[in-house]
C-alpha cells in the first residue's frame, strides 16, 4: 500500500525501528532451546508477561490481567487497561505453532497471542457449552490519548475531552455499537500523541463497542459474547501502532484486507463488467413522476450532465423500456430499488417489493427464540430468511425470477436494500436454523450472483467493509448517522411523510436537523474519511439516500465541500417540478465533480490531513497525486482559499479548479 500522508511509517522503516527498539529480556527454561533470534521473533515470555515485537516497539501482555502496553520510540502507552470482566488466574505460557498460549481455567478462556505482519493479534477461545462474556479490550485510559477515531458512516475523530461528545447531547457514550451493523468498518482507533493505536476485529458478528465518558474523557470498551449456537466461540483483536494520523487505523485496516485477498478494486470489477466504469464522474439520484420518463431523462441530459446513476422505486410506475433506454443513451446507469428481506400477506402488503410468491410469507420469516416470526420494515410483516431462500433457490428460482422481473425493462443497474447493512439475523426456525455468520455468507453469495451471474451494476445500503468485494456503490455509509436523526424523521409535519405519490415529502421536503444532530453528524472539526481510506478505490460510497443534497438546506455547503474533498458523489431525489427548479445546480456541481472523479475514483486515497488547528481547513490526496483536494470548511481564506470554498488540482493541471458552492446557483467561482 501507498503511504497514507507524510506522516506514515513505512513497514520497512517500522521493521528496522523494532530491530532497533529490541530489548534484552529473561529467557524461560522451556525456550533455552530455541535460537535467541526465534524467540525474538515469536515472543519472549517473562514470567507472567508476554513480549511481542510489533512495529514501531514492543507489545507486552500482563496474563493477569490482559493489560496490554507497549514500549515504542516516543516512550510507554497503554493499549489496554484490565480486562473490565477479569478472566480469572492463568495458567502457565506455552509456544505453539499459532503463537504463545495460555488459558483462564476457571472462566474456560483460552488466549494466543502472536505478531503478524507487524501487529500484536490476540486470538480468545472459549469452551464449554456455557455463554460468557468478555470486556475487553478498554482503551483510551492512556493520558496521551487525544483523539478517539469511530467508523460510524464514514468517519469521525473525537476529542477524547470535548464537552459536546462527552455528554448525553451526543448520545454515543453509554451506547452500545454492535461491529458488524453499527459501525461501517470493524474497527476503532487512538491517538496518542505523536503515534497512535488501532484495534481491528474480524471476530465482529458478536462483539460491541461501548463508548463512556470518565472524568470527562472519551472511553472505548469492547464486548464480546461467546456463544456456542451464534457461532461466536472466537474473538481476536489486532493491535497496530501507528502514527497517530485520525485515518490510521483505517490504513490498517486496508492493509490487513489486502494480505488477506479480501479487498476488491474498481478497476477489477470494471474489467469484468465494463458497464461499472459508468459510475466514475456520476451523482446518484431516486427518480419520481415526470422524471421517471424519457422525456425526464432527456431533460437532464439537456442540461450538460454527462453520468449520472438513476435508481427508481419499485412501485406501480417504474421505469419503462422507454425510460431505461433513454437512460442508458445519455450514458447513465438505471436500475431498480429492491429488496429480499421483507414479506408480507399479499392481501394486505403496502409495498410490492413484500409480495411473494407461494408461501414465501410467512414461511421464510426469520423466528425469533420465542417462536414468534422477526416483524419486518416498519413492524409490518416479517424479516425473511436468508437461508431459507438459498435453500429453495436452486429448485424454486424466488430471487432469480424476481431480479428477472425487476430488469425486463433493460436496467443495468441493481440496488438490494440492506443486504449489506450487517443487520444480520440469528434464524430459531427449525426448518432454515442460522446464525448471523450464515447470514451474512448467504448475503454475500447472492449479492455475488446479482453482480457476477446477472452483469449488474450492484448497491446497497450502508454497505459494511465486509461486502466490499461483491458491491461496486453504496448509499449509506458516507452518512454518520447519529441516533437523533430517526427520531428527527418520525416527525412527519417538520420531516414530511410518504405523500404524495409523485414526491413524498420524506424525500423531497426540505427540513431542519436538531442542533445537536447537525453537529455529530456534520460539523467537519469532526468528520475525517476512514471509510475512504479504506476503501475509495472499491466502492463507491454516498450519503443515505432519504438525506438526499437538497434535503437539509443548512447543510449544503458543508456537504458539497465534503464530496469533493472524499471524491464521493451527490444524492439527489428528482420529480419533474425539482428537475427544472434545480436541475442547473446539480448540473453545475456535476460538470465540476466529473473530471475528477472519472481521475481519481479508482485510485485510493492516500493522504489525509488538517491544514489549521481548528480542522477547518483539511486536504486529501488520492493515488500517486492523481488529485489533490483542499476544502475550507471556515469563514476566513485560508493561503488564498475563500471560506467554503474548494479547490482540486488533477496531475498536469497548471492552477486548481475551485468551486464556491456557497454561492449564488451553486457553481464554479471564478477567482
Amino acid at each position: 500500500m501507498r503511504k497514507i500522508s507524510s506522516r506514515h511509517t513505512t513497514r520497512a522503516a517500522a521493521a528496522a525501528l523494532v530491530a532497533s527498539l529490541a530489548c534484552v529480556a529473561l529467557v524461560s527454561p522451556s525456550e533455552a532451546t530455541v535460537p535467541p533470534a526465534s524467540r525474538q521473533a515469536a515472543g519472549v515470555v517473562r514470567g507472567h508477561f508476554v513480549d511481542i515485537p510489533v512495529n514501531g516497539g514492543t507489545a507486552t501482555v500482563d496474563t493477569t490481567s490482559l493489560r496490554v502496553t507497549a514500549r515504542t520510540a516516543h516512550g510507554a502507552v497503554e493499549l489496554s487497561a484490565p480486562a473490565a470482566t477479569a478472566p480469572g488466574a492463568p495458567g502457565p505460557v506455552r509456544r505453539t505453532a499459532d503463537g504463545l498460549r495460555w488459558s483462564y481455567p476457571n472462566s474456560g478462556l483460552s488466549v494466543t497471542a502472536r505478531a503478524a505482519s507487524g501487529r500484536l493479534v490476540v486470538s480468545v477461545d472459549s469452551s464449554g457449552p456455557a455463554d460468557r462474556t468478555l470486556s475487553w479490550p478498554v482503551t483510551g485510559g492512556d493520558r496521551a490519548a487525544s483523539d478517539l477515531q469511530l467508523p460510524r458512516g464514514e468517519g469521525l475523530s473525537l476529542p477524547v475531552a470535548d464537552r459536546f461528545w462527552n455528554s448525553a447531547e451526543a448520545e454515543l457514550v453509554g451506547s452500545d455499537l454492535p461491529m458488524e451493523s453499527a459501525l461501517s468498518l470493524p474497527l476503532w482507533g487512538y491517538t496518542l500523541g505523536r503515534q497512535g493505536v488501532s484495534y481491528l476485529v474480524p471476530t465482529d458478528i458478536g462483539t460491541t463497542l461501548r463508548p463512556t465518558s470518565e472524568r470527562g474523557r472519551l472511553l472505548a470498551t469492547a464486548t464480546h459474547r461467546f456463544s456456542r449456537a451464534e457461532g461466536t466461540t472466537g474473538y481476536t483483536v489486532a493491535f497496530s501502532l501507528t502514527d497517530g494520523s485520525p485515518v490510521a487505523p483505517a490504513a490498517d485496516y486496508r492493509s490487513w484486507l489486502a494480505e488477506r485477498g479480501q479487498l476488491s478494486s474498481l478497476r477489477e470489477k470494471i474489467e469484468a463488467n465494463p458497464a461499472t466504469g459508468k459510475l466514475l464522474g456520476a451523482f446518484h439520484a431516486y427518480l419520481w413522476g415526470d422524471a421517471r420518463t424519457a422525456e425526464g431523462v432527456r431533460r437532464l441530459r439537456a442540461l450538460g450532465v454527462d453520468r449520472m446513476w438513476l435508481g427508481y422505486d419499485a412501485d406501480d410506475r417504474p421505469m419503462d423500456a422507454a425510460a431505461v433506454t433513454a437512460a442508458k443513451d445519455a450514458g447513465y446507469l438505471v436500475g431498480p430499488y429492491d429488496t429480499f428481506a421483507n414479506g408480507q400477506d399479499p392481501k394486505t402488503s403496502d409495498a410490492t417489493t413484500s409480495v411473494w410468491p407461494d408461501r414465501v410469507y410467512p414461511d421464510f420469516c426469520v423466528q425469533g427464540p420465542d417462536g414468534k416470526p422477526v416483524p419486518g420494515f416498519h413492524d409490518r410483516g416479517c424479516y425473511l430468511s436468508s437461508e431459507a431462500f438459498e435453500k429453495a433457490e436452486p429448485t424454486r428460482h424466488y430471487l432469480a425470477d424476481r431480479t428477472r422481473a425487476m430488469t425486463a425493462n433493460g436496467a443495468d443497474s441493481y440496488f438490494l436494500d440492506v443486504d449489506a447493512a450487517g443487520e444480520l439475523f440469528h434464524d430459531h426456525h427449525p426448518a432454515h436454523p442460522m446464525d448471523k455468520g450464515r447470514d451474512r455468507a448467504n448475503r454475500l453469495a447472492r449479492m455475488k450472483r446479482l453482480a457476477d451471474g446477472n452483469r449488474l451494476v450492484l448497491g446497497s445500503e450502508s454497505a459494511g467493509a465486509w461486502a466490499n468485494q461483491v458491491l461496486a456503490f453504496d448509499h449509506g455509509s458516507g452518512t454518520p448517522v447519529a441516533d437523533g436523526l430517526w427520531a428527527a424523521q418520525k416527525d412527519k409535519v417538520k420531516w414530511g411523510g410518504y405523500a404524495p405519490a409523485n414526491a413524498p415529502a420524506v424525500f423531497f421536503k426540505p427540513a431542519e436537523l436538531p442542533e445537536a444532530v447537525a453537529k455529530a453528524m456534520y460539523d467537519p472539526a469532526y468528520r475525517v474519511p476512514l471509510y475512504e481510506t479504506a476503501l475509495h478505490d472499491s466502492v463507491v460510497n454516498t450519503e443515505r439516500w432519504e438525506l438526499s443534497y437538497d434535503k437539509l438546506p443548512k447543510q449544503k455547503t458543508t456537504r458539497a465541500l465534503l464530496a469533493m474533498l472524499y471524491n464521493t458523489p451527490l444524492n439527489f431525489v428528482l420529480d419533474g417540478p425539482s428537475l427544472e427548479e434545480r436541475g442547473g445546480e446539480l448540473a453545475a456541481l456535476q460538470k465540476y465533480f466529473a473530471p475528477l472523479h472519472k481521475a481519481a475514483g479508482t485510485e485510493p486515497m492516500t493522504g489525509f490531513r488538517t491544514l489549521t488547528a481548528d480542522r477547518s481547513v483539511q486536504r486529501t490526496v488520492f493515488g500517486d497525486g492523481a488529485l489533490t483536494v483542499t476544502a475550507n470548511f471556515g469563514t476566513e481564506a485560508h493561503d488564498g482559499l475563500p471560506g467554503g470554498c474548494v479547490d482540486a488540482a488533477l496531475k498536469g493541471d497548471d492552477q486548481p479548479r475551485r468551486l464556491c458552492p456557497g454561492g449564488k446557483g451553486q457553481g464554479l467561482a471564478d477567482d
